[in-house]
């Protein structure tokens, strides 16, 4: 079992920048594929980010690619979104979640993912 806080959410002016962190417990942080998923006020969670187990293959929601970047370090067991050039729909309630697979197969569904963070607010200003 894994739990996961996520950190790094606030307000920030379009265009800007954030870099939110999510940190997992536990010693087998590496057998975990990780992924971001975002909830907007009124709408259903959203796929938009996803890392295989040893950060050598990712995945993104197509409206987010060229902006955000997801990373791993399995020595710190935390995984990065990193955020630019946000846009007012990017703003959300950002969660992090863990998948336990050792594949090389990358997943948008969240249903695969047992393992989920309380999530951080981002709210992107126009």
């Amino acid at each position: 079992q894994v739990q996961l806080v996520e950190s790094g959410g606030g307000l920030v002016q379009g265009g800007g920048s954030l870099r939110l962190s999510c940190a997992a417990s536990g010693r087998t942080f590496s057998s975990y594929a990780m992924g971001w998923f975002r909830q907007a006020p009124g709408k259903e969670r959203e796929f938009v980010a996803a890392i295989n187990w040893h950060g050598g293959s990712t995945s993104y929601l197509d409206s987010v690619k060229g902006r955000f970047t997801i990373s791993r370090d399995n020595a710190r067991n935390t995984v990065f979104l990193q955020m630019n050039m946000l846009k007012p729909e990017d703003t959300a309630l950002y969660y992090c979640a863990a998948r336990l697979y050792r594949g090389s197969t990358l997943s948008d569904r969240n249903y695969e993912y047992a393992y989920w963070g309380q999530g951080t607010q981002v709210t992107v200003s126009s």
